[in-house]
């Protein structure tokens, strides 16, 4: 069915997140007939995929961020909002916030997706996640902060505890951090430090599946968990975690259950969609799935609703392979150059075929030299792949001036060896490590 969006006044397109959907769909339709109004709860766009890279020490938050207005300043059809939706009428087409009601002629729904603990909300405090910057600042903050509890601390089993990094999870984010804090222990930390040796550092992996990086090529994933056993982390596959507490992880592992005392837990294992997911089923009825995320037609609207999309993690997109896309960012920016483009076809009167995603790829940073990279029929490994990984990350930055930053702060890194941005921040960092020796 063609639907015509045609009328004298401008049509109001409202999209509700900043992230690489809502994103990608704007910079799309900047030069469209349309009036775009784009809301997001936070002023800036995160580069979300270099997150662990601020967790780790290597960029600032500010690295990786680029201020909405200052991306769209050039957009004249363009506003940005600063606020928080906090309800859809789909009916009268209004999008609801705490202080003002916005309408809308076509509604794209672009807000992402949160950490999940499989219905263990409590390890949420006790093993944070990295969605935010916050989340990045929080993991930075408990990774030196533990370098510097052990090197005050006297009894040798609490030191052990300090210097035991455990990350659940074996997807890239998890093996990115696990190659990052090898890196740090064995080689940045190692002459910085006068009562501890970093090199006694403990870094465990623990992944529920069979391999990890599950989405890769099984050979390059091999190549990965081989990498990372050389940098010095210990992966354990066929694992599930089963309780944290009291600074002890309790795992199942081959029917057999097993502890180790950790001070430093970090959560790399599950997502569920945004809150808004729930909102939209209840306003048009629309099904979820089993992680909130709303199942979308082929052309990525709601069903019976043809002017709400929903775009990248909060989607549920099965219509190609009969699995759901994967909560990636060249989903997210491929959905909303097609979104863009089926309403600006919508405009005229004509219409598109279904989406589909071309996928590119997928890649994940071991270590410096070292990266796998799985493109179909090429697979790169090693430094090949490490020069690629870094350029398709330094494409993908939104602004020159941020291309500009992370190309110099890497090359230095990669010079010296050093980390510039690893600082201890919160008053409760230094209270902690006090308190804990």
């Amino acid at each position: 069915m063609v639907v015509s969006l045609e009328k004298n006044t401008p049509h109001q397109v409202v999209i509700i997140g900043g992230g690489f959907g809502g994103l990608y769909t704007a910079k799309t339709l900047k030069k469209a007939n349309v009036n775009i109004t784009l809301i997001d709860k936070r002023n800036f766009h995160l580069f979300q995929p270099l997150l662990y890279q601020v967790a780790t020490g290597t960029l600032s938050p500010g690295d990786i961020s680029s201020p909405l207005r200052a991306v769209f300043s050039k957009s004249k059809n363009t506003q940005v909002l600063l606020g928080e939706v906090k309800d859809i009428n789909p009916k009268a087409q209004q999008v609801i916030l705490d202080d003002k009601v916005v309408h809308y002629d076509t509604l794209i729904v672009a807000t992402g997706a949160n950490h999940s603990y499989f219905g263990k909300d409590n390890w949420k405090d006790l093993a944070p996640g990295l969605k935010t910057v916050e989340d990045a600042i929080e993991m930075r903050r408990r990774i030196f902060g533990a370098f510097e509890a052990a090197e005050n601390e006297t009894d040798p089993e609490k030191r052990r505890a300090w210097l035991t990094f455990v990350i659940v999870g074996g997807g890239p984010t998890g093996v990115e951090l696990a190659g990052a804090i090898a890196e740090l222990a064995y080689k940045t930390l190692k002459e910085d430090f006068r009562s501890i040796n970093t090199s006694e550092t403990k870094i465990l992996l623990l992944q529920g599946g069979d391999r990890i990086l599950p989405h890769i090529a099984p050979e390059l994933s091999e190549v990965a968990a081989e990498s990372l056993q050389k940098l010095g982390a210990v992966i354990q596959t066929k694992t599930r975690v089963t309780n944290i507490e009291n600074d002890i992880v309790t795992f199942k592992q081959n029917g057999e259950v097993k502890e180790i005392p950790s001070k430093t837990i970090l959560w790399a294992a599950g997502v569920k969609a945004s809150p808004m997911g729930q909102v939209l089923a209840e306003r048009t009825g629309v099904e979820c799935d089993h992680a909130g995320r709303v199942i979308v037609e082929p052309d990525l609207t709601v069903r019976d609703y043809k002017n709400i999309f929903v775009v990248g993690d909060l989607g549920n997109f099965s219509h190609q392979n009969g699995k759901p896309l994967p909560g990636v960012a060249p989903v997210a920016t491929q959905q909303g150059e097609y979104v863009a483009k089926l309403i600006k076809r919508r405009l005229k009167g004509h219409t598109l075929p279904p989406f589909h995603y071309n996928d590119v790829g997928s890649l994940a940073m071991i270590g410096q030299n070292l990266a796998v990279v799985d493109l179909g029929l090429i697979k790169l490994q090693g430094f090949i792949a490490w020069v690629f990984w870094l350029l398709i990350h330094i494409y993908f930055l939104i602004e020159f001036d941020t291309k500009l930053l992370v190309v110099f702060q890497w090359a230095w890194n990669y010079i010296t060896r050093n980390r510039r941005s690893r600082l201890i921040t919160g008053r409760e960092a230094f209270v902690e490590a006090k308190t804990n020796c």
